[in-house]
This record gives structure tokens, sequence and C-alpha cells, in this order.
């Protein structure tokens, strides 16, 4: 039985200093499915002015199957029944990489340093290099993280100026925490804004039922306020609490 070579005709930028990246998805998603491309490339504005009023289209890449025009890269998904990602789903996957990420270094540096990848100071190391590349994200952009905060946070409703603080209070205590010293300052710190963003959580989100993004993830965050933003307070508190017994 002959094989049937299906065959696409795709139509997108590709000019010596900017390379559609829509484009390639296209093709690349084309050959995953098992299409021959017959890739045209449009090298010039004027050849991709040409090409759109040509077709009746706004934008480039396009694709065709059988003749028929489907689209650009979304609509090429769909018409696979990928549904295309959109920019403002809500989503854990940043947070939930993050953890995972801050679970493996930890039991990686208990390793090198205790020959176990599990142990108390396991799961310390974890609390203090989660605490870290949180405060990293908020970090990226400080003014976004600020003013996405001011939406549910009690205390930087009231001065302004404590969205500005918080990226640093956390990325340090979580630094100090980890090395294990200054505990007399670090877990005072940790505590404080750990206990204030709880109860911000938990008001705004189980109290007055709204629903927002959290800011845990930086001012750009589509993770969703709840039950993560307040596991992510309640980890900070319990390592606080621990240090400070510790001393």
């Amino acid at each position: 039985m002959l094989k049937v070579t299906k065959i696409a005709t795709l139509h997108r930028m590709v000019m010596a200093d900017n390379t559609c990246p829509h484009g390639l998805k296209s093709k690349a998603l084309l050959e995953r499915q098992g299409f021959k491309v017959d890739d045209n490339h449009l090298n010039s504005r004027a050849e991709i002015d040409f090409f759109k009023a040509e077709y009746g289209v706004t934008s480039t890449p396009q694709t065709f199957i059988d003749g028929a025009r489907v689209g650009g890269f979304d609509e090429l998904s769909s018409y696979f029944g990928k549904a295309p990602k959109r920019n403002n789903a809500t989503t854990y996957k940043p947070v939930i990489s993050l953890f995972v990420v801050a679970a493996l270094m930890a039991s990686i540096i208990s390793w090198l340093l205790l020959g176990t990848m599990l142990s108390g100071r396991t799961v310390e190391w974890f609390v203090s290099i989660s605490m870290v590349l949180l405060g990293l994200q908020k970090l990226q952009d400080v003014e976004r993280f600020a003013t996405m905060f001011l939406n549910y946070d009690l205390l930087a409703q009231r001065w302004i100026r404590y969205g500005y603080v918080y990226p640093f209070v956390e990325t340090g205590a979580g630094l100090l925490m980890m090395a294990g010293v200054l505990t007399w300052l670090s877990a005072p710190a940790a505590l404080l804004v750990a206990s204030i963003g709880a109860v911000s959580v938990f008001k705004a989100v189980y109290v007055d039922k709204r629903e927002l993004k959290c800011a845990c993830v930086g001012g750009d965050s589509k993770v969703p306020l709840g039950f993560v933003s307040l596991t992510e307070n309640l980890m900070m508190i319990g390592m606080a609490v621990w240090m400070l017994s510790k001393l």
C-alpha cells in the first residue's frame, strides 16, 4: 500500500535581520503532524505587503492545506486540535517549576555536604532556596510586583513602599537562612512578612472571595491567588519559627 504524502504550503517571513518565530513554530508543527512543507519565504517588507494584499490577510505566517487557507499559528494549532496558549490564562506551572528546582537544589546540596539527599537541613535548604528564587522573580521588575501586590496585601495598601521592600526582605532572609547565619535577623523578618502575607491572602481569597493573580512569582504572574500563595507564606512562617526555636 502506497503511503500518501501530505503536503502543506506555508508562507512565512524570513528576512536578513528578522525571522518570524510563529513561522518557525508553524513549520515545526506541520512536520510533527507528518506534512511535507512547501516552505515559501517572504524576504522583504514589500513581499510581505504584497502577500497580505493578495490573500486578504493581516498577518503572517499563513498555512494552506489542500488548497484551503488554515491561517496563522493559533489557527493551525486549533486545526490539529491543539488549543493555543493564551497569555492571560491562569496557570500553576511557574510556581510548581520553581519549587521542583528548589527541592532538587536542596537535595544536591544536602548530598554534597552531608552525604544524604534527605535530612532536616534538606528541608531548611528547600524553604530558604524557594524564598530566594521567589524573591528573584519579584526583583526582575519591582515596580510591576509592587503594583500587583497592592491588589491584596493589607500592609502594602497602607504603606505603599512596603511593596518595594518586600522582595529584598524575602531574598535577604532566604540567603541568611540558607547560610544559617544572623538568624536573629532573618527569622523575625521572614516571620513578619509571611504572617502579613498569609492574613492578606486568606482575607482576599477566602473571606472577600476575590479572584486575583498572585504576585508571588513576579509582576507578570499568571498564578491564581489562593492555596499556593497561602502555602508559600505558611512555609516561610514554619521556617522562621523553626529557626528561632534553634537559637
